[in-house]
């Protein structure tokens, strides 16, 4: 993001969502090297593999229902629930009913750029 006060608002209108894995699209919000904030768009059946990374992430189930997987625990979520998952720990997602889930990471995700 560039240095401006017009960077302060970010309309939702002004962002694209980009397709990363079949039923499965993302938005990034907003970001600077310290923080990274964007939406993850899951179809029913949408899968967000195991994975892990070095980034601390706090997500937020805006809509839907999630099977969250966290270091080898899984727990149900739906809308309202949040999960953290600390840095270079085992997570993934599988959307059992179609919704948003609202992503931090810190640092920012450079990699998504």
């Amino acid at each position: 993001m560039q240095e401006s006060k017009a960077d302060f608002f970010i309309p939702d209108d002004t962002l694209h969502w980009q397709e990363v894995e079949p039923g499965v699209s993302r938005k990034i919000m907003a970001y600077d090297p310290s923080l990274m904030l964007m939406q993850v768009k899951f179809e029913k059946g949408g899968i967000g593999p195991i994975h892990h990374h070095v980034h601390v992430q706090i997500s937020h189930v805006f809509s839907g229902v999630f099977e969250v997987q966290v270091d080898g625990t899984k727990k149900t979520l739906k809308a309202g629930d949040s999960f953290f998952v600390p840095s270079n720990l085992w997570h993934g997602v599988l959307c059992l009913e179609a919704g948003i889930l609202i992503d931090t990471f810190s640092p920012m995700r450079e990699d998504f750029l």
